[in-house]
């Protein structure tokens, strides 16, 4: 599929912000322009941005709730209650429960976390993970990235002698649940001025709250940030106020003495003489430690998260990068089936603007992954659905701008059960029920998807020319780190470059593109790598001009360090 190049402008009034930005910061007005786009209008919001302080970080008695959230931790620990920490099986609940796990055992011998499983409780809080606190006697849950929408499970909980405090992030529906206290900063009476937490951002929190209140230097929370960083990076939420603090001083926490757990990962990763960043976690760190959840238990991943036994974490380590290894070939193989149905299904050729796929015998671990594929793939949002005891469930993933919970949330009457964000979520249905959805789920899409949401584009931040790319220009560019959702790392164009001569060909398939080029403006030479894109060699080498899109990498090489353009398309040059 050709993508469509969307070079981003600003308002007039933007452009004003832009030169008043760069005469008071003195740099190159290209980075002044990213700054804008970013939302920066002043100086003091650039200093902010450039240099995250902890002391920008927010009130977290700001959040409703959190006085009677503190009020009952304090006192479960004053009576030697009994505390349970519950938390969702991926990366994001996982991390979460680490963490909260990690600083109240500081304080408390009678505390121990709960992780449901996947396949026989399912997502969120569960009437068996209820039993097993009031059985063993916990009275008090801290449940951490769900519990937003367990109104009846609350209620038994209730019942049964136990308290909630709900630490979630995922929309709620217009009633919540009878906790003690519910800690969201999307609830629609929020009092928070951000939004954009993980999951694990709000179990941290809560624990600055119960710090400040117990007159705990915030340095004793400080060696928990790395785990904020997995969680945000592999949450997909917006690296943007809080989470860019926390997601800088997490990565610089990750980098220089990450917990043991993460240690051990980040060695079976093969990083630890790297220096890491979001997309390394995205990419690596994070889907081990989901791999587990998926395929086993999210029980071992906190297990190996909150250790400080070596031995003991790269045996598990070890462990869930084998599950990482099983996660990947059923996805292959899952992936491979889904396609065969919509080739058989011609749907390149239908009209249809979603993808809602069901086969009762995939793997319920995987289908998250596989529908991102799809999305990416066919570029329409996609729902992967399985058989899952008396019901059918899955995962649901979009495309850029569509809001996927929304279409979701329009067929709530034909659901059992779904919760998620604008990108992601998951439901679950009676089989019987699954023709009708389909129906009115690709009606919903249909009625409120824009037609260029159906096509892959490429955002290009600014069209520059080589001559742009200084090393100091590069050296303030990666100031806009850490990059992620909403600081999207800068994407680039030039336009009419050449080939310098000695672009080429490489990988053991000859699949991907080195090369050399210059511009038609500053002859700079300039080196980039175009993976996957061998097609375009035959043009490239023509001596016929050329466009590149592309962001600006380091590369290092025998110890050597350079810039490198990493190509993200290239299409041949218009005429004038």
């Amino acid at each position: 599929m050709t993508n469509k190049w969307k070079i981003k402008t600003l308002t007039h009034e933007q452009n004003k912000i832009k030169d008043i930005l760069q005469k008071e910061l003195g740099i190159h007005p290209l980075l002044c322009k990213l700054l804008v786009d970013r939302g920066i209008h002043s100086y003091s919001e650039a200093k902010h941005f450039f240099r995250p302080q902890f002391d920008h970080l927010y009130d977290p008695f700001l959040m409703n709730d959190m006085n009677k959230a503190v009020q009952r931790l304090n006192e479960a620990l004053t009576n030697n209650e009994k505390i349970l920490i519950y938390g969702d099986y991926d990366v994001d609940g996982t991390t979460a429960v680490a963490l909260v796990y990690k600083f109240l055992v500081e304080f408390s011998s009678k505390i121990d976390y709960y992780i449901p499983d996947r396949y026989n409780e399912g997502y969120g809080i569960s009437y068996q993970g209820i039993d097993f606190a009031a059985e063993n006697d916990f009275k008090l849950i801290i449940c951490l990235d769900c519990g937003i929408k367990a109104v009846d499970k609350i209620k038994y909980a209730k019942e049964k002698g136990v308290d909630f405090i709900i630490c979630d992030h995922h929309k709620p529906d217009d009633i919540l649940p009878d906790a003690v206290a519910v800690l969201n900063p999307k609830r629609i009476d929020s009092t928070y001025p951000d939004d954009h937490l993980s999951g694990c951002g709000v179990g941290f929190k809560f624990m600055q709250a119960f710090a400040i209140n117990n007159e705990i230097p915030f340095s004793k929370l400080e060696p928990l940030l790395d785990l904020i960083a997995v969680s945000v990076a592999s949450d997909i939420v917006p690296i943007i106020g809080e989470n860019r603090v926390l997601t800088y001083y997490g990565l610089k926490q990750l980098n220089s003495n990450p917990s043991v757990g993460l240690k051990s990962i980040i060695e079976v990763c093969n990083l630890q003489n790297t220096t890491l960043t979001v997309n390394d976690i995205v990419f690596k760190i994070g889907p081990r430690i989901n791999a587990s959840g998926r395929i086993q238990s999210g029980r071992e991943a906190v297990e190996l998260l909150v250790t400080k036994d070596l031995t003991v974490a790269r045996e598990k380590s070890n462990n869930i990068n084998q599950y990482n290894d099983t996660r990947r070939e059923l996805d292959k193989n899952i992936t491979i089936e889904a396609n065969a149905v919509l080739e058989k299904k011609d749907f390149i050729n239908s009209s249809r603007k979603s993808i809602v796929i069901y086969d009762e015998l995939w793997h319920k671990g995987v289908v998250g992954i596989v529908a991102s594929r799809l999305s990416e793939e066919y570029y329409r949002p996609t729902i992967i659905l399985t058989k899952s005891g008396e019901l059918i469930t899955g995962s649901a993933r979009s495309v850029p701008g569509f809001d996927i919970y929304k279409a979701i949330d329009s067929c709530r009457d034909l659901l059992e059960n779904f919760g998620g964000h604008m990108y992601a979520a998951g439901l679950s249905m009676k089989e019987e029920i699954l023709p009708e959805f389909k129906k009115r789920f690709e009606k919903y899409v249909t009625e409120n998807i824009e037609a260029e949401q159906l096509i892959p584009q490429i955002e290009i931040d600014a069209v520059i020319d080589f001559k742009d790319i200084t090393p100091q220009f590069f050296k303030i560019l990666k100031q806009f780190n850490p990059f992620g959702p909403e600081n999207m790392k800068p994407v680039f164009c030039t336009k009419k470059v050449y080939d310098y001569g000695s672009s080429r060909l490489v990988g053991k398939d000859l699949s991907h593109l080195k090369l050399e080029v210059i511009d038609n403006k500053s002859q700079n030479i300039m080196n980039g790598i175009a993976f996957g894109m061998h097609e375009h060699n035959e043009y490239i080498k023509s001596s016929k001009p050329f466009d590149i899109c592309y962001t600006i990498e380091e590369n290092t090489f025998n110890g050597k360090t350079s810039i490198q353009l990493m190509i993200k398309d290239i299409r041949p040059s218009e005429e004038e």
